[in-house]
């Protein structure tokens, strides 16, 4: 009986979800919150320390077209394993939408993920970054700035492995994560 009721959750959360296909991603981070299954970060660009680091001209423009990063971690167990399921769903669905575009698939030790963006080849609104792992959860990023343009990703990525950030300022997530 309970695995029943359990399924039903299941379904109707699933079903809910599809009919309200026109929640956004920001929708779903700000619905998400408050959840106590979830962590919810806001990470500003100025954390990675980066006023000291000598960098390129291009470097330079990456890092500044960057804002800040809202993180949403949802951190799987044994009682939440349905709601995990559910949600997992559900962000799966609303980056199924046409207006994020592919960039990469990823496969690592920990889990699969994409990385996704919201623009064209001249500019990018937004990079949305989705890893899951079913032991652990999964984890969405969604990187915004202004007139951020594809190359500025490889310069971006460049710029952080010449500075010395060791991840400062990322404690809560890692410990939402082990705990």
């Amino acid at each position: 009986m309970k695995n029943v009721i359990k399924g039903l959750l299941v379904i109707m959360v699933v079903f809910a979800g599809s009919c309200s296909s026109t929640q956004s991603l920001q929708e779903y981070f700000v619905d998400n919150s408050d959840n106590p299954n979830f962590l919810s970060v806001d990470l500003p660009a100025s954390l990675l320390n980066m006023d000291k680091v000598d960098l390129s001209e291009a470097e330079r423009e990456a890092l500044n077209s960057l804002k800040k990063m809202n993180v949403l971690a949802f951190k799987k167990n044994e009682a939440n394993t349905v709601e995990f399921e559910a949600e997992k769903a559900n962000v799966k669905a609303i980056l199924k939408d046409g207006k994020f575009i592919d960039l990469m698939k990823l496969k690592t030790s920990y889990g699969k993920g994409v990385v996704k963006y919201i623009g064209n080849d001249e500019e990018i609104d937004e990079v949305i970054i989705y890893g899951d792992n079913d032991e652990k959860g999964f984890m969405l990023i969604r990187v915004l700035g202004n007139n951020m343009k594809p190359a500025n990703l490889v310069q971006f990525m460049q710029a952080v492995q010449k500075s010395d950030y060791k991840g400062e300022g990322l404690n809560e997530i890692a410990d939402f994560i082990k705990g």
